[in-house]
C-alpha cells in the first residue's frame, strides 16, 4: 500500500513546470559555478521582488542556507538568538553551532514567536568578555509551529535588533506559504520590515532541491562567496538550482503553489474540529496543523498516512500539506479518522 502524505512538504514530488525547466537547462552545456545565463536569470527573478541591490546566492538546502547565512553575520564569540523550537536548534543536528562557533541562546514560546520583550534578557553582559555577545536574532517564516509573524510584529523585532547592534535573519524555508497567506509581496515583511538576510525556500514549494540566501543588507555579503564555497554549498552545475527559481518566481507559482498548500491546511483543520476527542493545539495559518488526537487511533492511522507524532507525552501529532495535496486525500484521511475513532 502507498501511504499518503501529511508528514512532511519535503514529501512531495517535483511541480512539472519545475521539471520542464530543469529540461531546459539540461539543452546545452554552460559554465560552471553560477557564470551561467540561468543563474543571472535567476538572479534578476529575485530582484524583480527585492530590489536591485539584494545580493543573491544559490544552495543546495536548507541547513545550508541557514548555516551559511549566519556564518556570514558572526564570529564565533558571538551568540545567535532563536525560539526553543526554531529549526536552526531542533533539526539541523547542532550544525548552526558546529559550522558558525556561535551559541544559540534559546527562548520558550507558545507559538514559535519571538517578541522584543522574550529576547532582552538576552542583552546582558553586553561587552564582558567572559560572556557570548548577542548579534543575531533569527526568526523563521512561518515558524515550525505553522503559525505567521504580522509584519509589525517583524518590524518590532527589526528596530529592537538594529537598536541594539544586532542583525535580523529569517529562516524562510516556507516563507511562500507566509506570503500566501499574508496575502503580501515578499518584501513587505522581509526588506521594508528590516530582515538583513533571507534564507529563502524553494524544496518545500515544489522544487526538485534548492535554496537562495538573499542579502537584504548587501553589506553583510562582501565574504559570503568565501564562506558558501567552504561550507560546501558551492554547486558546480549551479544552473539546475537556478533554472527552478527562475521559473518558480515566474507567473506566480510560488503563490499558486503554496496558496494550494494552505487551503488544504486549512480543510483539513475544518474536518478535525468536527471531530469529538480530536483538538487542534496550534492556529493553523499556513500549511500545518498541529492536533492532539486519541491515543489509540495514531499507530493505525500511521499505517496508511505519513505523519509524525510531535509531542508524544501529549499525543499531538503534526500533519502537513503541499502543493500536491488532493482533497481526496484530505477526505480520506477524515474518513479513517472517524472510522478509529
Amino acid at each position: 500500500m502507498i501511504k499518503k502524505n501529511f508528514a512532511s512538504d519535503n514529501y512531495a514530488g517535483v511541480h512539472e513546470a519545475i521539471l520542464q525547466s530543469l529540461y531546459e537547462a539540461n539543452n546545452d552545456s554552460a559554465p560552471a559555478y553560477g557564470g551561467d545565463q540561468h543563474t543571472a536569470k535567476a538572479i534578476e527573478k529575485f530582484r524583480e521582488y527585492f530590489g536591485k541591490d539584494a545580493q543573491v546566492f544559490f544552495v543546495f538546502n536548507g541547513t545550508g542556507a541557514n548555516v551559511t547565512s549566519l556564518s556570514a553575520l558572526t564570529h564565533s564569540y558571538q551568540a545567535i538568538i532563536c525560539a526553543a523550537s526554531a529549526h536552526i536548534q531542533l533539526d539541523e543536528c547542532g550544525a548552526p553551532e558546529k559550522l558558525t562557533g556561535s551559541k544559540l541562546l534559546l527562548t520558550q514560546t507558545e507559538d514559535g514567536k519571538l517578541t522584543p520583550e522574550h529576547i532582552a534578557h538576552h542583552l546582558q553582559r553586553v561587552g564582558d568578555q567572559h560572556h557570548v555577545q548577542p548579534k543575531v536574532i533569527s526568526i523563521s517564516q512561518s515558524t515550525e509551529y505553522g503559525t505567521l509573524y504580522q509584519v509589525e510584529e517583524i518590524k518590532a523585532l527589526a528596530d529592537f535588533a538594529h537598536q541594539h547592534q544586532l542583525y535580523l535573519h529569517m529562516d524562510g524555508a516556507r516563507i511562500s506559504n507566509a506570503a500566501a497567506s499574508l496575502q503580501l509581496n515578499f518584501t513587505e515583511f522581509t526588506k521594508e520590515a528590516g530582515i538583513d538576510v533571507l534564507s529563502f525556500g524553494g524544496t518545500k514549494n515544489g522544487m526538485m532541491m534548492g535554496e537562495a540566501v538573499v542579502f537584504l543588507n548587501p553589506s553583510l555579503a562582501n565574504h559570503y562567496q568565501y564562506i558558501r564555497k567552504q561550507s560546501m554549498q558551492l554547486a558546480s552545475k549551479m544552473r539546475f538550482i537556478a533554472a527552478q527559481f527562475s521559473a518558480l518566481l515566474t507567473n506566480d507559482l510560488w503563490r499558486h503553489n503554496a496558496a494550494h498548500a494552505n487551503a488544504m491546511a486549512t480543510l483539513l483543520a475544518n474536518s478535525l474540529k468536527t471531530i469529538p476527542g480530536v483538538t487542534i493545539t496550534k492556529k493553523v495559518e499556513a500549511n500545518a496543523i498541529f492536533a492532539i488526537l486519541p491515543r489509540h487511533v495514531i499507530h493505525a492511522l500511521q499505517q496508511r498516512f505519513h505523519f509524525y507524532v510531535w509531542n508524544e507525552i501529549k499525543n499531538e501529532v503534526r500533519l502537513m500539506t503541499s502543493f500536491n495535496t488532493l482533497e481526496a486525500e484530505v477526505e480520506e484521511f477524515i474518513v479513517e479518522l472517524k472510522k478509529l475513532i
